[in-house]
């Protein structure tokens, strides 16, 4: 199958199943006047995200990676009144898009964008208390996914819920010769999932207008 059927049906589910309101074009719309890369989730993964935050009944989400908050939109709207959202941003642009999308939203006295490495403001997080979050968002640089998901487990608790995005890289993941950074990261971030007797995990093969990628779910069990 080609790259335009893959496009053909992820219209096909997006516009009968997780269609963009308002404030998700409008979000894509300032992204693409900001320049910002085309790298966010696709609406339908939105939509995933969404309705895994309901399913497992979060009030509070961590996420690692903002970019222009696309993907903010669609899990703080999961969140109850009371909720709370923190995402962490390198790029002081994005994150400066990312509030204002927030804003737009309805969702900024939900959500909060904190600018930096995450590799600074996880730490952080952790010395203020923050947490434990019922479900983590990592979608960042790959390279330091095996650090973001130590982090993670230090801020979550037994049965909170743990998204990793991007992990198969067009197939890259099965590659035991690779030497590319982020693919590496990923591999590392697998091994040590599945040497960890505390989380139980899987991770599926996805295609479509974000081409062939994947994410994985792991479930911290103690």
């Amino acid at each position: 199958m080609s790259q335009e059927q893959w496009n053909t049906v992820d219209r096909y589910f997006t516009d009968r199943l997780s269609p963009d309101d308002e404030a998700l074009s409008a979000a894509l719309a300032a992204a693409d006047a900001a320049g910002l890369p085309a790298i966010g989730v696709a609406p339908n993964q939105g939509k995933l995200l969404h309705l895994l935050a309901l399913t497992q009944g979060a009030r509070t989400v961590l996420e690692i990676g903002t970019l222009a908050g696309y993907s903010t939109i669609w899990l703080g709207r999961a969140l109850p009144d009371d909720g709370r959202l923190i995402s962490l941003e390198y790029d002081p642009a994005h994150a400066e898009v990312a509030r204002a999308n927030l804003a737009h939203a309805g969702l900024d006295k939900i959500a909060e964008v904190r600018t930096g490495a995450a590799l600074d403001s996880l730490p952080a997080l952790a010395a203020e208390g923050a947490g434990p979050f019922d479900l983590v968002f990592i979608d960042a640089d790959k390279r330091n996914n095996p650090h973001y998901l130590e982090w993670a487990l230090k801020l979550t608790r037994p049965g909170s819920l743990i998204i990793v995005d991007n992990v198969v890289r067009g197939g890259g993941v099965a590659d035991p010769d690779t030497t590319d950074p982020s693919m590496r990261g990923v591999q590392l971030m697998i091994e040590q999932i599945a040497a960890n007797p505390k989380l139980s995990a899987t991770a599926v093969q996805t295609v479509g207008s974000k081409g062939y990628d994947g994410f994985a779910l792991i479930r911290v069990l103690a």
